[in-house]
This record gives C-alpha cells, structure tokens and sequence, in this order.
C-alpha cells in the first residue's frame, strides 16, 4: 500500500528525433554563420552601386539569424505529459480539492449571451463532484440580457447535468453536442426530450436578445433583475452579484435529486472616471469575491467563447498539482487554445506550430507562458505567493461550511469587494492578481509567477480540453495580432523584462523563449526591407545575392530550402495540411509587414507617452455571407484600413518589379536571360515567391465583386503608391 501511495499521478517524456534535430540546426548555423560572412567581407566599396541596399541586406540577415537562434529554444528541449486519472481517483476520491471555474464575457454583442452559456454549461458538467465545483460568470458589460441567459441556463443544468452523467456525453457544450450527433443518434426519447429542452431555452434567450428587453413574467420570478435601473449602461453601472445556486444549498438539487455546482454571476462595478483595466480587472475582481463564498484552491479560467471539450479535464490537472514528488512546484497547468470553427487549410494561419511544437519546448525549459485561457491556477500563487522549497499548499482543505446569512446579505456584503475603489491604495494589479498595465496580462502574469521560482506544465490531452472560436476575417486577424505582439513587446521594456527581471530566476532556455514572442513585432523592420529593396533592386539590374555559379550561392541555398523543410515538417508533424503551411507561410509575412508594424509603432510612442493602452475584444460573429466566404476559404478583406493598404502596396509594388523585369528580359532585351538569372536567381526567387503568395491578395484587388473584395479607395491608393516607389527608383 505504502508503495502504491507513491505512484507518479503523471509522467514525463522526452520528444523523439531530438539528437537528429540538434545536427539538424547546428549545420543550419553553420550555413547562417556562411551567410553573414558573405556579407561582411563583399560589402560594396563607397560609391559603388548597392552598398546602401547590401548594408541593408546584412542587417536584415543578422536579425534574421538572431531570431532564429532565439526559437531554437523553443526547440533545443521538448517535452510531452501523460496522466494516470485511475491513480488519482484511488487515492484522493474523497479528499479532492474545490475548483473555481472563471467565464469572462465583456460585450454580449460581439460574444452572443448563447454562446456565453454554452460555455457556463460545458464546465458546470466537468466530471467532477458538483459539491467542489463552482461556476463564476463575469460580465463585464453588466448586462441585463446575459444575466437573464445565464438565469435560462441555470434552469436547465438541472436537466443537462443528469443527462451527461447517464450518457457520459462529449463534449458537454450543449451546441456543440447536439451539432456532434449524426441523424441516426437522434431517435432516442432521452435525447428528443434534452433537445426540446435545450431548443426552447435558446430561443427564448434568442427572442430576448432581438427585442432587447426582458419580459415581464421573467422580471417578476427573479428579484435579481431589480440590480439594473434605467441609467444602467455597459461603461456605467453598480457591482452585481447574483448567487443562482449554492451547492451548500440541499435545496439546489438538479431532476435526479443530486446537488448542483455553485453558480454565481459578478458584473463588477464600471465608472466613466475609474480606469478598468479590461480583463485583469474582471479576473482580480473574481479571485476577491470568490474567495469568500468557494474560495477553491484551483482555479480555472476560460474565456466566454472557449468551451469545455473534455469532461476530465480537472482531473488530468489535479495530476499534477497532486503529485507527491514532483507537483510541490507546479503553480499552473496550461492546455492549448483550439478552435471548433478553422477551416480545412486554416485560411488565416493557426496557432498549430505554437501549440504542437514551441509550448512543449518552452515546458522543457521550466513551462509554458500563462495564455490567458484554459489554464488551471493555485490560488495561493496566483495570489502572488513565493515558492518555498519546504513550505507545501494542501489542495486537501475541507469543504466550508453553511454560512449563518442568507443568500441576499451575502450578495449584498461581497458586492464592495468588485467596486470601483475597492483596489486604492492596495497591492491589487501589482503583487496580487493579474498584473495591469499591459494589453498582455496574462502573459506578465505568467512570467513573474515563474520568477518567483515557480514552474508551470503544458498538457496537450489527445482529447482536446477546450474548443473557441477564432477569427473569421483578415481585419479580426491581424488586429488581434496587433495586440498579442504590442502586449510582448511591453513586457520587455517594462520592469518585468525577462531580460532583467528574470534574469537569474528563469531558466536560460525559458527566458530566450520568452524574448523569442516579446521579440514579435520588432521582425517587421527586417522583412519589411526584404519586402521591399530586393525587388526594387532587381528592376534596377542591381544583385544582392550571390550567383549561382559562386560558392557562396551554396549557403543560402541550403538555409533556404532548410528551413522550408523544417517548417512544413513541423506544420504537418502537428497535424496540419501543405496548403496549410502555405497558408501560414502568407500569414507570417502578412502579420510581420502589418501588424507588427502598428505594434511596434504604437509601443515606441507609449515609451514617449504619447499613447494609451486600449483592448479590442475580437467579435465572435459574423454574418451569413463573411462565414461562406470564410468556409469557401475566400479571404475576406471588407472595409478600409492602413493594415489593408500596406499589404496591397507591398504586393503591387513586387508585382510591377516582377512585370518590369519581364519587359527587360523578354520585350526589350535589355538584359541577356542568363545574365539576369546567373547573377540574380536569389532575387527573381524572392520576388516570384512574394507574387505567388500574394495571390488572394490580386485577386481582391482586381477580379472579385462580392463584397469580401478590396475596397477601391484600397485599390487606388496601393497602385499609386507603388507606381510612385517604383517610379523614383527606376527613374
């Protein structure tokens, strides 16, 4: 028994081919070290043509270089996870600990209150004791509407939960369920039953949300609907605290007499002339008031759109927080963002080599960066508690009691604690909670957890844990992006740069990881210039590269079809498709030449404060024609914006080079045909590949006609700005 007691909860593995992979990168440095030395000593003489564009190029390619070097980190030392559940539930079925389910939701326009719900359903269902279980809303916008939806749901888990116990149903967002089932797994009278039950509830939340106004019947059964008055608005609004159910409650049973998990919606309190701090305000307020009504010691937090697929997934995290041996220093569990909604070949690229290959590094290196989604806390830690070798948090910690007060002077008291002032002059945002000042937090938060000496794990089950929705647009795209890449860049010149901060409190792997994704937007000055010059030197005759008939032309060969190799193995390793890969190929130039432009723009400016963080919340619907577009895997380009024009600059302006070259070599004859491709086949290859991938691109611009298309102000504006660019160099 004794032996038994000490059975790992969850095993560690190394990634195969890592040797084979390290041979591999080392002879690609090898061939990035020739390249640079192609550079440095064949830099054009003062006066000669070139030497501006060839200075350029070498600084290009030793950024290119430095970067690469950073991801190998990612690399260098990968690690899978595996959990054994029936050994957890043999020794600690009865001592399990009490988990907090977080769901933020900040505008129920752009996040429909069905969805929101969905997900609220889908934990609540968690194969878990309903008793350790409680379910935290945050609505952010203090909506009416979301609360009566939630109100809705409530009343329905007393149906749905019984259901997935009988049925051991997957996954257990009621939506995604019933989407799941094939006709033939439709005629069962339990099923018909859930489904009239389900269907009725949706469209009374549906009808709601068209009318905007909640009916009288309902307004009458609820007294918490007297929270909201007629000055009640998304930005202005008192703390709401509504307890729908409270598994201390005997009371609070669901259809087959079994208690229900604790239900609770927060809006905390929003004024026009308090600053809010987006979701790290939302989530701190949540860590106060739950703490005082569950106070689980692990805590999980998902956003509104990101469903439970997995019904054991607290019991795969309570692996490792439960360990005897080797969970004492875990103080978060990450699970991978997923999607339900990506098309075949993952139209606007996909977080697939992130997820598959990078995050698995990182957990080699010391875990994973905290993604502010399906991710499994201590609350102690995320409270901002040290690690201490000899101090250990017991998860094990019994059951609260029945509180003397009632449900409503609860509610009433807790309510100061998501106020507007309640934060002055405390630690909150700083030493406790979520940190603020960064469209990121999650990430900062992440990272000064680690460095007070904490580790984190990332666990990718083969049944994923949690499906969300991702864009569905090229603006959405990018613009998130825009965010996730100004956020990183923030944290390194914040007091919490890995550089300084974590210096000597992270493991060396670890914090390269972490500047490899701090380090996003800056690529946008180097791929921007191999963008751009290569092409407009090739329209001038001028070579930047070696030719081929050179020795040096052999290293950047090999590195450039190298790295192919290696990304396209990777995308496909992880599951993805070649015309996927060629899809994120397009993608890491459409992010590096857009949004990692205004990313690092915005945070030079913030440096020299003259910007202010902002937090766009990405919409989580589009109409009917954007989403048959988005599934005919059309780009959808929509309205105007600078991100649009300077991608549809960039692709004419290598067009028209591509076209005038062509006029040399076949029109005029200018240019012998193996001159031009002896002495500039690297740059013809660039050039071609920059028009190739620009396809979807050319197409907007010039032959659709539905309303996915460029606009024309778009159109016009990129033809005359790169006919100008041309223009001068040729001329």
């Amino acid at each position: 028994m004794g032996k038994a007691k000490y059975e790992a909860l969850f095993e560690t593995k190394k990634a195969k081919g890592r040797i084979l992979y390290r041979l591999f990168a080392t002879s690609l440095l090898c061939g990035i070290i020739l390249i640079w030395s192609y550079r440095l000593y064949n830099i054009p003489k003062p006066g000669e043509n070139g030497r501006l564009g060839w200075i350029g190029m070498f600084g290009a390619e030793l950024w290119f270089g430095f970067y690469w070097l950073l991801t190998q980190s990612l690399r260098w030392n990968r690690t899978h996870r595996h959990t054994f559940r029936d050994r957890l539930l043999q020794r600690y079925e009865n001592e399990l600990p009490r988990v907090d389910v977080f769901v933020c939701t900040a505008d129920p326009a752009i996040e429909p209150p069905i969805m929101v719900i969905n997900t609220v359903l889908s934990v609540m269902s968690y194969n878990y004791p309903p008793q350790k279980l409680s379910v935290y809303l945050s609505d952010d916008a203090g909506s009416v509407i979301t609360f009566y939806a939630l109100l809705e749901a409530s009343r329905f888990s007393k149906h749905w939960l019984p259901y997935c116990k009988k049925f051991n149903v997957e996954p257990r967002s009621p939506a995604a369920y019933f989407t799941s089932l094939s006709m033939s797994d439709q005629s069962d009278a339990d099923f018909s039953e859930i489904k009239r039950l389900y269907d009725d509830m949706a469209n009374r939340i549906e009808g709601v949300c068209r009318a905007g106004v909640i009916p009288d019947k309902a307004i009458l059964e609820h007294t918490g609907f007297s929270k909201w008055d007629s000055y009640s608005s998304k930005g202005n609004h008192a703390s709401i605290l509504q307890v729908l159910s409270d598994s201390r409650d005997e009371e609070t049973k669901d259809v087959d007499g079994v208690i229900l998990p604790t239900l609770v919606y927060l809006a905390r309190e929003k004024r026009p002339q308090h600053f809010h701090n987006f979701k790290a305000g939302a989530m701190n307020a949540l860590i106060r008031v739950s703490s005082e009504i569950s106070n689980g010691p692990i805590i999980l937090n998902v956003d509104c759109d990101m469903y439970s697929n997995n019904s054991n997934s607290i019991q795969d995290t309570l692996c490792f927080f439960m360990d005897e041996e080797k969970s004492h220093e875990i103080a978060f569990v990450q699970f991978p963002q997923s999607f339900e909604n990506t098309t075949k070949n993952e139209l606007y690229g996909s977080l697939r080599v992130i997820d598959g290959v990078e995050f698995h590094g990182m957990d080699g290196n010391g875990g994973p960066l905290y993604t502010g989604t399906g991710c499994f806390h201590r609350r102690d830690t995320l409270c901002g508690r040290e690690f201490s070798k000899d101090a250990r948090i017991d998860l094990k910690s019994a059951r609260p009691g029945k509180m003397e007060e009632n449900v409503h002077e609860l509610e009433e008291r807790l309510e100061i604690l998501a106020s507007c002032t309640y934060e002055e002059n405390t630690q909150w945002g700083n030493e406790i909670g979520l940190k603020y000042g960064c469209p990121v937090e999650d990430v900062l938060t992440g990272l000064t957890i680690q460095c007070k000496g904490w580790k984190s794990v990332y666990y990718k089950p083969e049944r994923k844990g949690f499906l969300g929705v991702t864009a569905t647009t090229l603006d959405q795209t990018l613009v998130q992006h825009k965010r996730w890449s100004e956020g990183d860049l923030m944290i390194l010149f914040s007091k919490y740069s890995p550089v300084w901060y974590g210096l000597g409190k992270l493991n060396p792997g670890l914090l390269l990881g972490y500047l490899t994704y701090c380090l996003w937007s800056p690529n946008c000055v180097a791929t921007l210039y191999y963008s751009i010059v290569p092409s407009l030197y090739l329209l001038k005759g001028i070579s930047l590269f070696p030719q081929v008939s050179s020795k040096w032309f052999l290293p950047f060969a090999y590195v450039i079809i190298a790295e192919l190799i290696c990304s396209s193995a990777e995308f496909l390793w992880s599951g993805g498709t070649i015309l996927g890969w060629w899809n994120e190929l397009r993608m890491w130039l459409y992010k590096r030449t857009s949004s990692y432009i205004f990313a690092f723009l915005d945070v030079m400016l913030k440096l020299f404060g003259s910007s202010n963080s902002t937090f766009i919340v990405t919409p989580k619907v589009s109409d009917e024609d954007v989403l048959l577009r988005y599934k005919q895997e059309k780009m959808e380009f929509g309205n105007a914006s600078p991100m649009l024009t300077i991608l549809s600059t960039l692709a004419m302006l290598n067009l028209f080079c591509l076209v005038g070259l062509v006029k040399e070599l076949i029109i005029t004859r200018e240019v012998g045909l193996k001159y031009a491709f002896d002495t500039m086949a690297l740059q013809i290859l660039l050039c071609g590949f920059l028009v190739l991938i620009n396809l979807p691109l050319y197409n907007g611009l010039f032959f659709r006609q539905d309303k996915g298309k460029i606009p024309s102000s778009t159109v016009v504006q990129s033809v005359i700005f790169a006919l100008s660019c041309v223009a001068y160099v040729y001329y």
